[in-house]
Order: C-alpha cells, then structure tokens, then sequence
C-alpha cells in the first residue's frame, strides 16, 4: 500500500490532531504542515492544531505565514499530550528540532532530514528527496486530493527556498513536485514573498558577520554576535558563500542563551551535516545535510555571563567554535582575515 494511503487509513481513527513543526520554522515545514492538515480534514479528522517552538524571525518566513494566512500556535500554549495523535513534519526527534522534551513521542513522521530511526506508528523519511514539501505533495496525487491556491503556493515556495532556487542539490522530484503545483499557484504571492524586507536585527547580523569572518583557505567562519533572530545566522551564512573563492561556511551567534550553528557548503567533498557533527556533536545537538546543516549548543551557566559584559564570552565562544571547526576540516592554522 502506498505511504499516502497508510497515512490517510491512520488519520480515519484519529479525532484530534497536534502537528509540530521544527523550532523556528521555515516554508518547508509550515507548508508541509498545512498540507498534511488538508488531508487530516479530507479523512474527517475533527480538530486540527499547528504549533511550533522557538519565533518566526526570517523576514520571509513572517510574510509566508501572513499572506498564506497560516494558523499557528505557540508550543507552550498547546498541550500537545492531550490529542489523540501527534504529528512531526520536516523533523523527527523531540529535544533536538524542538522544544518539546524529548520523553514526547510522536505518533506521525514525515520528513526528510537523515536522523536515528524513530519509531512511530507512521513513519515517511526519505533522506534521497530534498524537501518534505515534495513528499505531501506525492501525497495529494496519490489520494487525489485538489490543491488550493494557497496551498499550492506554499508548497511551490517551499520547494524552491528548501533546495535555495533550485540551486543546491534538488533531486529530480522536486522539480517534479514544483511543475505539479506551478498551475494552482499565486505567483504573484510568490513574487511578494520574494521581495519581503530583511530586519534591522538581520542587517545587522549580516554586518557582523562580515567584519567577523576568519578564513581559511576556501572556508570561513563568522560570528553574528547576540541576535534575537536565529533565522538571520543561515542568511548570514548565505550572503558569505558569495565570496570569490570561499566554498563552505560556518556562521554562530548567541541565541536567547544558546550558541546556534548555521552551516553551508558547496564543496561535494564536504558533508557539511556530518562535519558539524564531527566537530560539535559532543557539546550539544549538530547535523544535517550535504549543502546544510545546523547545531545548538547550550550556554549553561555562562549564559547569565551574557547579562553582563557579553564581549569576553563572546570572544571565548568564537575561539573554540573556530578552532573545533578548522579542524573537522583538516585545514591548517593558517588565517585568512578581511580580504
């Protein structure tokens, strides 16, 4: 039987439905999270709730709920343990993507983010597709479910921000998926969100981040310093890769007393999900995939440092993220600085 119709003959007993999105989420998960309540509504389930950890800071991803009109609710506003089903999309483990404890365990699984196996009682992870999107959309075919505009065009913009334009490793279903939902889009909602504003906070991130870099020789790291925005750490990491000759970046900053990893490579000798890990994995969570990957560190105690007199803590932080991360890499002590 195919995944699609095991999803649906599961979601028939089900009567409340939480699904989760990662912390601080992004079109992928939202989108996927939208659609898989479409087809919780097409299975009758009764009620439906979307919630998520963490803030929304990405200038874009503030448009994509606001246009699309997504509902959401704050996690620590839901009790998740009180529905009768609880659904990851675009992550699978409690305690790592998310701030829910890791004790939770949930009973739907659609991603396709490489992990531990998780076992619950569905489980769709496809580590060989670029984007969660792609795969409700396969979804929506096989139960021949119509597409809205507004669903259609979440989950086209997903498609193309998950695999950054198309650019970064798509596989050939995620084109598949865009051309299938391309009709029932709103471009121009498209074309709206492309053009969204970046935040102070996220200039000012970028800024950092440049007067910051460390290089060595096609790779760089960079601080952002403390930001309220942890969505402006992977835009930082973007704006880098752009420098003539750098081909795989590191970007980290202090987020509400953790220090958040951002990672990005071109390189296709490079994993950069398993070169966080390398070089981070035994201080805290880090991962992901070929092109990206990210990590979270917690501060702990030093966290009420940064109440204080942030700068030498700072300055601690980055020495050590540096040094761990020129090191997974086997690159020298030799620093490149402000070409």
């Amino acid at each position: 039987m195919p995944r699609a119709a095991d999803l649906a003959e599961y979601l028939t007993d089900c009567d409340e439905l939480a699904i989760v999105c990662h912390d601080n989420p992004d079109p992928d998960t939202l989108a996927s999270a939208v659609a898989l309540e479409r087809v919780a509504r097409e299975q009758e389930v009764s009620a439906t709730t979307i919630t998520y950890g963490g803030d929304i800071s990405h200038q874009q991803n503030r448009a994509f709920v606001t246009l699309l009109d997504i509902d959401l609710e704050p996690l620590e506003e839901v009790d998740v343990s009180a529905y009768d089903a609880v659904a990851f999309v675009d992550h699978s483990a409690s305690g790592s993507n998310t701030s829910l404890t890791p004790e939770l365990e949930p009973d739907i699984i659609v991603d396709h983010h490489p992990g531990k196996p998780i076992d619950a009682d569905f489980v769709d992870v496809r580590t060989d597709y670029g984007a969660t999107a792609t795969i409700f959309v396969e979804y929506f075919e096989t139960l021949d479910i119509p597409l809205s505009e507004t669903l259609a065009s979440a989950l086209l913009f997903a498609l193309h921000r998950e695999r950054l334009d198309f650019v970064r490793e798509p596989t050939r279903r995620e084109y598949e998926a865009a051309l299938t939902v391309y009709e029932k889009a709103n471009l121009e909602t498209l074309e709206q969100l492309y053009g969204s504003a970046f935040s102070p906070a996220t200039i000012d991130a970028i800024g950092r981040a440049i007067t910051s870099r460390d290089r060595r020789g096609s790779a760089v790291v960079a601080g952002v310093g403390r930001t309220v925005e942890t969505d402006a750490l992977p835009q930082a990491a973007d704006y880098l890769l752009n420098i003539e000759g750098v081909d795989t970046v590191l970007t980290y900053g202090v987020v509400n007393g953790s220090i958040r990893l951002s990672g990005r490579s071109i390189d296709p000798r490079i994993h950069i999900g398993s070169t966080l890990s390398d070089a981070y994995g035994d201080l805290g969570s880090a991962g992901g995939h070929h092109d990206m990957a990210g990590g979270r560190i917690e501060l702990g105690l030093f966290a009420d440092d940064m109440d204080e007199d942030s700068e030498p803590l700072l300055a601690f932080v980055g020495t050590r993220i540096t040094r761990r991360f020129f090191k997974a890499l086997n690159l020298g002590n030799r620093t490149e600085t402000g070409e």
